[in-house]
């Protein structure tokens, strides 16, 4: 069994005041025993204001919730997936990376993942997101072992496309990570949805940590996320949902029973090449 914890947060969009609270969860998760603690999407700032970000974000190596982050797990000697930090690049279009990191006891970076799919989308005439105009879209897929399982990297909207966690599994990794700023009206509609079928199909864990409430903004947009943090089996049933209101969740995660799912329906060692179709003409 491994104690695990999700954190769920309302983070605003000021780095330096919402790492505090992250920093107190985190030792929370630890004092009741968590020993993988994980964070949702854009811990450090939640913001639509480029020119905001452009503010408050910083490169990796001089970002200070990074190694704040870094040096608590090394302390506390827990694995910590910081879900993702929105982080200056260096790129000359000027766009940043939504980059999610998993940190080792010892405090080392053991795996970075940038968030390969960027959601372009309009939800609502009055919600709409263009996240590619600020983000850059990774184009690395990554897994990353641990004592507990081997752990495959996502953030958010990648939960969308099956292809993605279905390579992970085949690439050995038994634990999925979705951390999330899940938008409050597709959320209601599609969040449980969509993990429980991202678990069933890969047969691991899906953890997903997520971002709650209404978020504080000093300029752009106002953002509303949906929360519901989820923990899911390999099976699909749901063995944790945080609801709506920030805070530290937990729940023992049991390897063997990734095991037992994947005997039961060994879908992974079933993968056929198949032709695809002719693309639909249209008139």
């Amino acid at each position: 069994m491994t104690r695990t914890a999700l954190l769920q947060l309302t983070s605003g969009d000021d780095p330096a005041e919402n790492l505090p609270m992250v920093q107190s969860m985190v030792a929370d998760a630890a004092a009741q025993g968590a020993e993988f603690v994980l964070t949702p999407e854009v811990t450090n700032c939640v913001s639509t204001s480029r020119t905001h970000q452009n503010r408050m974000l910083t490169l990796e190596g001089d970002d200070a919730t990074l190694a704040a982050l870094r040096a608590q797990a090394r302390d506390l000697g827990v694995w910590l997936l910081i879900g993702s930090l929105g982080l200056k690049t260096g790129d000359a279009d000027g766009r940043f990376a939504n980059r999610s990191f998993l940190i080792a006891p010892d405090g080392s970076v053991r795996a970075r993942y940038e968030k390969i799919h960027m959601f372009d989308v309009q939800v609502t005439p009055e919600e709409t997101y263009r996240e590619s105009d600020g983000y850059r879209p990774g184009d690395r897929a990554v897994v990353a072992d641990t004592p507990f399982g081997a752990v495959g990297l996502t953030i958010c909207y990648d939960v969308r496309f099956p292809y993605l966690h279905r390579a992970l599994a085949q690439a050995g990794a038994r634990i999925l990570t979705v951390p999330a700023a899940f938008s409050h009206v597709t959320g209601a509609a599609h969040w449980h949805a969509l993990l429980r079928a991202r678990a069933i199909e890969t047969g691991c864990f899906v953890l997903a940590p997520a971002q709650c409430g209404q978020h504080v903004a000093t300029r752009g947009q106002q953002r509303r996320t949906y929360g519901h943090s989820l923990a899911v089996s390999p099976w699909g049933e749901v063995l944790l949902d945080a609801g709506e209101a920030p805070g530290v969740y937990l729940f023992d995660m049991d390897a063997q029973a990734i095991d037992a799912a994947r005997r039961k329906v060994p879908s992974l060692q079933h993968t056929r090449p198949f032709t695809p179709p002719e693309p639909v003409a249209r008139g």
